[in-house]
C-alpha cells in the first residue's frame, strides 16, 4: 500500500485541473510535499500563500535554453503534465533527465493518443500512465480550482502497454484517494469516446452560439432572451478557445468522423421537420429523451455532476439575500447562483448550484422548512 502522505508531487503547469489535483492532495495527504512550475508567478504566489504548494518556480527562474527548471522535479514520485496539449511533447524531453527510478509521469489531457505517441518517441513508456480527469469548468486558472471539482468524477487512466503494472495500480489508488473514480481505458478508444461525449458537444455549442450571434437583429433580442434551455446546452461554449483549438487538432480524425455522423442525423431531422413527418419527429425527441433519462440509472459517479435546485422567490433584493443568508448560517457552500429570466424551460426563478449532492439536499430541506417552493433538478 502506497503511503501517499509521504510522497513528493510535481506539477508542470498549475491551472484549473492541476490546481484542483494539488488542492486534493493537500486535503487528503496534508504532510506531502508539492512543488510546481507555472509560467507566471501569480498562481504560484496564491498557491503558496494558501498552503497548497511547498515550492514554486516560474519562467523567470528558468535557465536560458530550457522550458522550465527541471531540477525542481529531481526527487518527485509523481509528476503531472498540466501544460496545454501542444506543449507536452517538448515538456517530455525536458523532464526526461530528471525522472528518478520508480517515478510516475502522468498527464491530464483530454486526448490520449497524441501524448502516448510522444511518450513512446521519448522512450518514457516505463514511467508513463495517461490521465484524464473528467471534470472541469468554464472558468480557468488556479484561483478557480477546487478539490471538490474531482469528487465523484470519473478519472480515466490509460496505461502504457510496456509500463510496470504497479504504476497503474498506484495511480488507481491515488485517484480513489482524492475521492475520484478511476476508469482504465485504452488510449485509442478513449479519444473516440470523448470525441462523442465531450469534444463534439463543444463544437456544437460554439456553433449554436455563433448561429445566434449571426442571426440576431440590431436590437439583439435573441441575445436578451437567450436563457433556459439555450444557456444550458451552450454553457460549455464559454471554455478556453486555446484549449479547445488544441483538442480539435489532436483528435481531429475522431471528431470529424462523429461530426459527419451528426450532420447526417441533422439532415434527417431537417427532412422530418420540412415534410411534417409526425412519427419521425416523435421518435427523434422520444428516443433521445428515453436514452438521456437512462443516464441517471447507470454508473455511480460523474453522471450527476451538477447539484442544482430551483427556488421560487419574490422579485425583490430581500428574497435573494434571505436565501443566501439561510444557506450561509447553516454552513452550506454555494458554487453558483443565478436569476432565471426566462422560465420557458425550467421551474424556479432562482438557480442555485452546490458542490455536492449532500449540500443540495440539505439546502432543499432548509429552504422548504421556510416555505420556499423548491424544484429539484
Amino acid at each position: 500500500m502506497t503511503d501517499f502522505n509521504s510522497l513528493r508531487y510535481g506539477f508542470i503547469g498549475l491551472g484549473l485541473i492541476g490546481g484542483s489535483i494539488a488542492r486534493a492532495i493537500r486535503r487528503y495527504w496534508p504532510d506531502s510535499y508539492i512543488c510546481a512550475y507555472n509560467p507566471s508567478k501569480d498562481s504560484l504566489k496564491e498557491a503558496a500563500e494558501s498552503g497548497i504548494i511547498n515550492e514554486g518556480r516560474s519562467f523567470e527562474d528558468t535557465a536560458p535554453g530550457h522550458l522550465f527548471p527541471g531540477d525542481l522535479f529531481d526527487e518527485c514520485d509523481i509528476i503531472f503534465l498540466c501544460a496545454p496539449v501542444k506543449d507536452n511533447a517538448a515538456n517530455l524531453l525536458e523532464i526526461r533527465p530528471h525522472l528518478k527510478p520508480g517515478a510516475i509521469l502522468t498527464d491530464i489531457g483530454s486526448t490520449k493518443r497524441d501524448i502516448h505517441e510522444h511518450v513512446a518517441a521519448a522512450g518514457l513508456q516505463r514511467y508513463f500512465v495517461g490521465g484524464h480527469p473528467m471534470t472541469g469548468s468554464e472558468r480557468t486558472r488556479f484561483r478557480n480550482s477546487s478539490a471538490a471539482l474531482l469528487e465523484n468524477a470519473y478519472y480515466i487512466l490509460s496505461p502504457e502497454e510496456n509500463a510496470d503494472p504497479r504504476i497503474a495500480d498506484t495511480m488507481k489508488a491515488f485517484v480513489e484517494g482524492i475521492h475520484a473514480i478511476p476508469l482504465v481505458v485504452p488510449c485509442r478508444f478513449h479519444d473516440y469516446a470523448v470525441a462523442g461525449i465531450s469534444h463534439l458537444p463543444h463544437v456544437i455549442a460554439a456553433s449554436l452560439v455563433n448561429l445566434v450571434r449571426e442571426s440576431d437583429n440590431d436590437s439583439q433580442i435573441m441575445k436578451q432572451i437567450a436563457a433556459g434551455g439555450f444557456k444550458d446546452i451552450t454553457r460549455i461554449a464559454s471554455s478556453s478557445p486555446e484549449m479547445w483549438q488544441q483538442i480539435c487538432l489532436t483528435n481531429k480524425d475522431n471528431i470529424v468522423s462523429l461530426l459527419d455522423d451528426y450532420m447526417d442525423l441533422l439532415e434527417k431531422a431537417r427532412d422530418s421537420i420540412a415534410s411534417g413527418d409526425r412519427d419521425r419527429l416523435y421518435s427523434l425527441f422520444g428516443d433521445a429523451r428515453d436514452y438521456r433519462d437512462s443516464f441517471t440509472e447507470t454508473g455511480s459517479g460523474a453522471h450527476n455532476r451538477l447539484h442544482i435546485i430551483h427556488v421560487d422567490i419574490e422579485d425583490h433584493p430581500a428574497s435573494l439575500a434571505e436565501v443566501v443568508t439561510l444557506l450561509a448560517v447553516n454552513a452550506i457552500s454555494i458554487k453558483n447562483i443565478a436569476i432565471t429570466h426566462n422560465r420557458e424551460y425550467q421551474e424556479g426563478v432562482l438557480r442555485v448550484e452546490f458542490y455536492t449532492d449532500a449540500a443540495r439536499q440539505a439546502a432543499a430541506e432548509i429552504l422548504s422548512q421556510r416555505n420556499y417552493v423548491i424544484h429539484l433538478s
